[in-house]
């Protein structure tokens, strides 16, 4: 079986270890529908929606693994593969077009929609799959909890390649340097993250 992951950053894509055929959507919706196309029209039998997320559960901390059962976006509800092997470890995630970043927000759409994390380019692969006709599955792992709001920088990090503009980050910190604590904390919690993601076990799929 030939799976296609799509990824926000470059940097997830090394995570894969070999797993999947990659396709990099830059961390926004448009980028990761594009992406999601690209490897159904390649042949691919399955879609993963593959990278980091953030909190609306105020009890999921940094760094935990997000395979939900389901995905909801704009009030559809869209079923992960029930046959993807590793299980579920969070019944619900939702998708949005814009980032969540404050912590009114986040609570907001928490008691809204009833999913314990939220990202931007899973609702994308899950439309593409069903479009396709082709089994879905989403491994993330949480960057950003529900109890912090993001700073400025972490809004203006990415481009559409899904690399991280330093000038625009630097630019940022110089403009409010106030925000330098908390730009740390999610660094931390990233890499937290990304050693969730590092660490994850593929599944062997025939």
């Amino acid at each position: 079986m030939k799976t296609g992951v799509v990824v926000g950053l470059q940097a997830e894509a090394r995570l894969l270890r070999g797993f999947g055929i990659a396709a990099v959507g830059g961390g926004e919706p448009e980028g990761a529908e594009r992406a999601a196309i690209h490897l159904a029209e390649s042949g691919v039998d399955r879609l993963v929606s593959f990278g980091l997320a953030g909190g609306l559960d105020p009890a999921i901390v940094p760094g935990a693994l997000l395979i939900p059962a389901e995905l909801i976006e704009e009030g559809v509800i869209y079923r992960t593969d029930p046959l993807w092997p590793v299980g579920s470890t969070l019944r619900r995630m939702v998708a949005t077009r814009q980032v969540v970043a404050s912590r009114k927000d986040k609570a907001a759409l928490f008691h809204q929609t009833g999913a314990g994390a939220v990202d931007l380019e899973s609702g994308a692969v899950a439309r593409v799959a069903a479009l396709y006709g082709i089994p879905f599955s989403i491994v993330r792992a949480v960057c950003d909890p529900a109890d912090r709001d993001l700073p400025p920088a972490a809004l203006l990090a990415l481009d559409q390649t899904g690399a991280i503009g330093v000038f625009r980050v630097a630019g940022s910190i110089l403009r409010q340097p106030s925000q330098l604590g908390s730009l740390m904390a999610l660094a931390r919690d990233a890499a937290a993250a990304r050693r969730t993601l590092r660490q994850f076990q593929w599944p062997t799929l025939t």
